[in-house]
């Protein structure tokens, strides 16, 4: 699948298997650009195995759309992964599907050539097939006018979280 952007048409695909550990790469990108993270990737070969067989599950609730580095091949310079989860039903929603984006992450030498754009337009395309009403991201104050742009509004947060 192609989307276009300022200059000619990006393609973006559906994540494979192959490109887990270049998923986990730009979701670490993602992580030091936004918690300024001590940028430890130990968790990496314990997360791989089930990165890869997520990617593996067509018909599975999460996805990752990536565009292919234009010059380093084997590598991917964008990454948008989203998971369609289960509440129950209520008004507006019976069904109870949420989406939720996350690991939107372009490799720091091919920003500004639209590829987050594309990848998330990418990403909106397949929830809607799903049948998703709603979809949930958390922002950074650099990719907000991105999705706002894109149609996404702030929301009062209640969030709360417990670690274990």
């Amino acid at each position: 699948m192609s989307h276009s952007c300022d200059t000619a048409p990006v393609p973006v695909r559906r994540a494979t298997p192959e490109d887990a550990e270049e998923v986990l790469r730009l979701r670490q990108v993602m992580i030091d650009s936004v918690f300024a993270a001590d940028g430890s990737t130990d968790w990496h070969a314990e997360s791989l195995t089930t990165v890869r067989r997520r990617l593996a599950d067509a018909d599975g609730e999460f996805v990752a759309f990536v565009i292919d580095h234009p010059r380093r091949p084997g590598t991917l310079a964008a990454l948008v992964a989203g998971t369609v989860e289960y509440r129950i039903g209520r008004a507006g929603n019976p069904h109870g599907k949420l989406g939720h984006v996350f690991s939107v992450a372009t490799d720091p030498d091919q920003r500004r050539h639209g590829y987050a754009r594309a990848c998330m337009e990418a990403l909106l395309d397949w929830f809607r097939e799903q049948g998703v009403p709603s979809i949930d991201l958390n922002a950074s104050a650099e990719a907000e006018p991105l999705y706002a742009s894109l149609g996404f509004v702030r929301k009062p947060d209640p969030s709360m979280r417990l670690n274990f």
